[in-house]
Formats: structure tokens, sequence, C-alpha cells
């Protein structure tokens, strides 16, 4: 229920410890006015921290966000989520490879603030990032999709990124995987961006990210991966959703997984890198120059719950 009374004297209710020698737990109205603090949000679920007046739930598994009781209407009620999906694995490639592979879509990335909250339980999905392709015929699978029930939330898990023996493209998702010597798959709208570009007996794209598309191949060498954004719902900044790097043909530049995540690919003689693990990045590609034929995985995704808990 929301305050009848704010203020004695200038002195806000919260903060009036007595009154006429009564404790403030035994002050329950003044001239017949009620006198209660305001009140918020009580919940359950996930990892529990604090920042400033807000409680912040993690999530890097699925869970419950159990809400016991809410307070008045506005700050009381409402939360803010952040809901990243994971992110798609890169393309597979080796010695037999065509061309350079593509690299795994970033995870779907999903805010919102002002949601009105109900005591009820909400469930909490938490996407398992895709395999890298084992091979050059291999494409590297999709992401898993990150949900919140509160709103029926979902974020689409990554493309993969296409394979090195030519002709396939990258796989869309909630960014798209990069492209071999073919198109990179579409992201989803509000979400991600499309995956980059690779190119006949040359790189890879790379895959692509929250904040922008993956980079088409230039030459023999890979596309970068997409960026992603930045959130401090945390309490910190941390950049979410970037995409996976393209893989190189028989020599140049490999490309680099981009900010929030994203797994660089293989250069020559080398292994491409996972995408971060609950920022749902994508997983670098592989390349037909790499010393392992196996893209890498994709960093599995996180749901973030926001809440103002005291004043």
């Amino acid at each position: 229920m929301a305050n009848e009374i704010e203020k004695i004297n200038d002195v806000a209710v919260t903060s009036i410890e007595k009154l006429n020698g009564k404790t403030d737990a035994n002050i329950q109205a003044v001239n017949g006015l009620e006198l209660t603090g305001q009140s918020f949000i009580v919940a359950t679920g996930g990892s529990i921290t604090t920042s400033g007046n807000y409680k912040i739930h993690t999530f890097t598994s699925n869970g419950t966000f159990q809400v016991t009781s809410k307070g008045d209407s506005g700050a009381g009620d409402e939360i803010e989520y952040l809901c990243v999906a994971a992110g798609g694995g890169g393309g597979g490639g080796g010695v037999n490879a065509n061309n350079g592979s593509g690299g795994g879509g970033a995870g779907g990335m999903l805010t919102a603030s002002s949601i009105t909250a109900s005591v009820a339980s909400y469930a909490v999905v938490v996407g398992a990032g895709g395999s890298g392709g084992s091979d050059e015929n291999t494409l590297g699978s999709d992401g898993g999709n990150s949900t919140f029930a509160l709103g029926s939330v979902s974020s689409t898990g990554g493309g993969g990124g296409a394979h090195g023996s030519g002709g396939t493209n990258g796989r869309s998702g909630g960014s798209g995987g990069g492209g071999g010597n073919s198109s990179g798959g579409s992201g989803t709208s509000g979400q991600g961006n499309s995956g980059g570009s690779g190119g006949t007996n040359a790189g890879g794209g790379g895959g692509g990210g929250k904040s922008g598309s993956g980079s088409s191949n230039s030459g023999s060498s890979g596309g970068n991966g997409g960026n992603g954004t930045a959130s401090s719902i945390s309490g910190s900044s941390v950049t979410y959703a970037g995409g996976g790097g393209g893989g190189i043909y028989t020599s140049g530049t490999a490309g680099s997984g981009g900010s929030g995540g994203g797994g660089t690919a293989a250069g020559s003689g080398g292994t491409p890198n996972n995408g971060s693990a609950n920022q749902g990045g994508g997983g670098g590609a592989s390349s037909q120059a790499a010393s392992s034929a196996s893209g890498a995985n994709g960093g599995s995704g996180v749901v973030i719950i926001k809440y103002q808990f005291q004043a």
C-alpha cells in the first residue's frame, strides 16, 4: 500500500526511529493516517548480488525466478532484464577444404526495463553454445535459445558458420553465421545481424553480432565477427553477443572475433577460439590451413534480472 504520510517535520518516514517514545516498528498511524515505508519486490533464483539499491539475479543455467512478494506500483513492482542466447559454432575446415569456413553467429540479445512483475514463478532457460563443425563437410551447429517466462521473452541462438567444402550458406539465427564461398546467414530483427560472405578459393565470412554484421572475406583472409553491445545491468559494463571470425584459405589473416565474446578463427597451423561463456559469442571458424579441422564452439547465453529492493 502506498504511503499516506511520507514526512513528519521534513524527516522521511523511513528515517524516524521513535515518536513519543515508541520505536519505529510500533508506529502504525499518526492521527489515523497510515505510516508505512515503501515496499519492493522480494524474489529468489539464480546468483544474487547487489549494486546500490538494486538486486541482480544472474542465471548461467536453467532455473526459476520466484517473486514471493511485490511492492508499490512503479519502482516497487518493476524489473528490467537482459536475455542473451548462445552463440553458433564455427564451420569446420581442414586440408581438404576449398575455402575458408564461416564464423559462428552471436546469440540474439534482448533487453527491456519497467516490466511489471506479479507474485509468481517464472522459468528461465539459458542456451548452450553450438558445437563447431568437425570437418570440411560440417557446418557449425546453432546455439540454443535463452528464454524468460515473464512476458514470454525468447532470444534466438546464433547461426552456425558454413563449412569449408563450398557452396553452403551460413545458418540464420539471432545473428547469422558466416558463409564459406557463399552468403552469410540472416540475423533476427531486433536481436542481431547477418553474417559476412566468403569467397571461392578464398577466406570465410565472419559471424554477425548484436551491433553489426560480420565482415566478408578479403582475399584469402577471413572476415571479422560483428561486434556486440554493452550492458551495465550486472553493475558493471559488459559487452555481449559478438560474432566469430571467419577462417583463412591457404594463407592470410584469420578473422578476429567481435567484441562481446566472439572467438577468433584459426590461422595457418593454428586452432580457432571458442566464443566466451555466458556472453553468447560465436565460435571461431577452422580453415584450410588450420592444425585442426574442427571449428570452435559458441559461447553459452545468460539471463540477468534487476530490480530495486530499497530506497
